[in-house]
């Protein structure tokens, strides 16, 4: 269906641009600290390249650059065609763009220089933090704007999902961020002890279940049925899906604290919370899978589709995985290997990258003019190469997560350690040599991306106006 609404592109379009400028940028970044790990010189002795501190710069990156400028995008993409109305406060909205890349851009000077909170996923100090909120809200009342203005009474479901994220992100980001300053670049949190490790992991894990979940649902719930031609499989299963999984989620966090002085009764409450997860995870996975009910033929030529569709596949794995991994005798053996980075990067490679790709592989031809991208051979070939990096990758970190639980709890029959820790590492080293080829095929493909997105936006760069363009509804 047409529409002669004319719609906001500009801002969809900046922030388009810059997933994929981070993306490159932030798999870089991995694939060179995932170098370091086996040959450490590459560090080259300088302390801004050393892995303890680009480290971070790759999860912020990948994360919160790369992740988040395609959940502002999409998000506002989504909600100007399902409310039939432009975005509300287009000059606040361009404010979100400029105001987040600015973000980046300090956490990419920052994190360097070793200027940080020493929180995971909440490193950025006070200054950049507080412009972080500045931001948020500001998306808030576009985002919430524009559904209040809408031309149409119901509220479409991936706009629930994106809603969640907003809110949720926002109350995680300032609860957890509350510090004393002390100077421009240093800051204390006002927790101390297992309340400030509490707060953490309630942010921390919520961080993967609003930002990384619920905000690529968002996505996933628009662009899987527009892609395949086909409406939702089950409309009433994805409200169902909503609310079972913003009641749950929120709770899951303790299951990062096993066996650490947090009472028994969290720990307890996380496992309960992210076992009974795997309820609503398995069926939002179900449901944008069955979306392709009577057109599975689809996969076998359409390779954005392909994306999509594995996507769901890796976000059903990792749902399973999550809750099984947050079962204390599982976590005993778990905790602190590779396998958690294994568990992590099926979620953020498979699902969040894969949506991703899929995602913008739709919305980059639309937004320049175009009918397609430039090559849809160069879409094959880019899911091709990263999925077999991602099965590199985290097969490499399940095997050598398992192995080393193994040496490490491995006792003789004196009671003293059967291996040392520097022998454990040296039997990961093989599994680091295959995790690195996992990284560079699937940065490869990030690259592949890169250009085909550039070959299809140049030629109609003078052809899209300025501000604003009419697209299909």
């Amino acid at each position: 269906m047409e529409s002669t609404t004319t719609y906001n592109n500009t801002v969809v379009r900046q922030f388009s641009i810059m997933t994929i400028v981070w993306g490159v940028v932030g798999m870089g970044v991995g694939v060179l600290i995932a170098a370091q790990l086996i040959w450490p010189a590459l560090n080259f002795d300088v302390p801004w390249l050393s892995y303890g501190r680009l480290r971070p710069l790759h999860t912020n990156a990948v994360i919160f650059a790369f992740g988040g400028s395609a959940l502002f995008a999409t998000s506002y993409w989504v909600v100007q065609r399902t409310c039939q109305t432009p975005l509300f406060a287009p000059k606040l909205a361009s404010f979100t763009f400029w105001g987040w890349q600015t973000v980046i851009v300090l956490a990419a000077i920052t994190l360097p220089l070793g200027i940080t909170q020493g929180k995971e996923y909440a490193e950025l100090e006070w200054p950049i933090a507080l412009l972080i909120a500045v931001v948020w809200v500001s998306y808030a009342v576009v985002f919430f704007g524009t559904i209040v203005q809408r031309k149409v009474k119901h509220i479409y479901v991936a706009n629930w999902f994106y809603g969640a994220f907003i809110l949720a992100v926002a109350m995680l980001h300032i609860v957890n961020n509350l510090a004393i300053p002390v100077s421009l670049t240093k800051s204390y949190p006002v927790y101390a002890g297992a309340v400030d490790a509490m707060v953490q992991w309630w942010y921390g894990h919520n961080a993967v279940g609003f930002f990384l979940t619920a905000g690529f649902l968002g996505m996933m719930y628009y662009f899987v049925p527009k892609q395949a031609n086909r409406p939702i499989y089950s409309y009433r299963l994805s409200i169902v899906h909503f609310w079972a999984l913003i009641s749950i989620y929120m709770w899951a966090g303790p299951h990062h604290l096993h066996y650490t002085a947090l009472p028994e009764w969290a720990q307890s409450l996380g496992m309960v919370f992210s076992l009974v997860l795997l309820a609503p995870s398995w069926g939002g996975m179900i449901n944008g899978i069955m979306t392709l009910s009577g057109a599975w033929y689809k996969l076998r030529t359409d390779p954005i589709l392909k994306f999509l569709i594995v996507s769901l596949s890796f976000y059903g794995m990792a749902t399973f995985e999550g809750p099984m991994m947050s079962i204390k005798t599982v976590n005993a053996l778990s905790h602190y290997t590779d396998w958690t980075i294994g568990h992590v990067h099926a979620g953020a490679m498979g699902w969040v990258a894969f949506i991703t790709f899929g995602a913008m592989y739709f919305l980059i031809p639309r937004l320049f003019g175009r009918e397609t991208m430039h090559s849809v051979k160069a879409i094959e070939w880019h899911f091709w190469i990263a999925t077999l990096g991602v099965v590199l990758y985290i097969s490499a970190m399940w095997i050598a997560g398992v192995m080393q639980g193994l040496m490490w709890r491995a006792v003789n029959e004196d009671g003293t350690l059967t291996y040392t820790f520097t022998e454990s590492l040296v039997a990961t080293y093989p599994y680091y040599m295959v995790r690195l080829l996992g990284g560079i095929l699937f940065f490869a493909g990030m690259l592949i991306m890169a250009w085909n997105v550039w070959m299809t936006a140049r030629p109609a760069r003078e052809a899209v106006p300025a501000r604003t363009a009419t697209q299909e509804a």
